[in-house]
């Protein structure tokens, strides 16, 4: 059963950037109970620099005053824990026309499995567009300065892991 509008805003988070809180922001904004769902084990991605839990971490640390924005681990497929929540939308950040190539897949593959469950899409903002957390990843390895793309937490921890 669903209380008010909720959505899913799932991603690896590794690390959560300022680009992904502006969407789950905004997002926040949108729906009346937001869930942040932090994918545990990625498919399509390398090893995770971070674990699922300090990921959780640090994303509940810096959405934590935006009381209707609640951050979970997950390890089943994304239409059965939005299912789980009650959600009836997935929200999704776009930057560039690769991030919608890839989308649009994935939108058409859970739509096949939960037509119910509504993607919706929020174009990053100007500030944000050129973000990843891949590229902020190369920066904090090479020693470069995160801490305007990062939490504090977060540019901390970069630091201590990845610097050389």
């Amino acid at each position: 059963m669903s209380d008010g509008r909720v959505a899913i805003c799932p991603g690896t988070y590794d690390p959560v950037t300022y680009g992904h809180l502006d969407i789950i922001a905004r997002a926040a904004n949108v729906f009346d109970r937001l869930v942040v769902g932090v994918v545990n084990q990625p498919t399509r991605k390398q090893q995770t620099v971070f674990s699922a839990e300090e990921r959780m971490a640090f994303v509940r640390e810096a959405v934590a005053a935006q009381a209707n924005v609640e951050v979970e681990v997950f390890s089943i497929l994304l239409v059965e824990f939005a299912r789980k929540h009650g959600a009836t939308a997935i929200v999704k950040g776009l930057r560039a026309i690769s991030d919608f190539e890839y989308e649009f897949e994935m939108n058409q593959l859970n739509r096949k499995l939960a037509p119910e469950i509504e993607s919706v899409y929020i174009i990053a903002s100007p500030d944000y567009s050129f973000l990843s957390s891949t590229g902020v990843k190369e920066m904090a390895t090479f020693g470069g300065d995160v801490s305007d793309l990062v939490p504090p937490g977060v540019a901390r921890a970069l630091a201590e892991r990845l610097a050389r």
